[in-house]
């Protein structure tokens, strides 16, 4: 698939067709990390993996617990 280069502002972009947006389930607003590769532009989703509560709470182990932190009050 071909795209031009175009001005936007001070800087240069490209526009994603939507159909290559929906393959990949992107929406507006998300983060992509951009490099380069051998001479090549990459623009890869950077995706957060979600997790379950229990699933970290398994984590919790005696030897990587920390002790209890005060912080003072709430009041303000």
């Amino acid at each position: 698939m071909r795209g031009i280069i175009k001005k936007w502002g001070n800087s240069a972009a490209v526009r994603l067709p939507s159909s290559m947006i929906k393959t990949l389930k992107l929406d507006l607003e998300d983060i992509v990390d951009i490099r380069i590769e051998r001479g090549c532009i990459i623009i890869e989703p950077i995706r957060s993996e979600e997790y379950l509560l229990s699933q970290l709470l398994s984590g919790i182990k005696a030897k990587n617990i920390h002790a209890e932190i005060d912080f003072g009050s709430a009041d303000t």
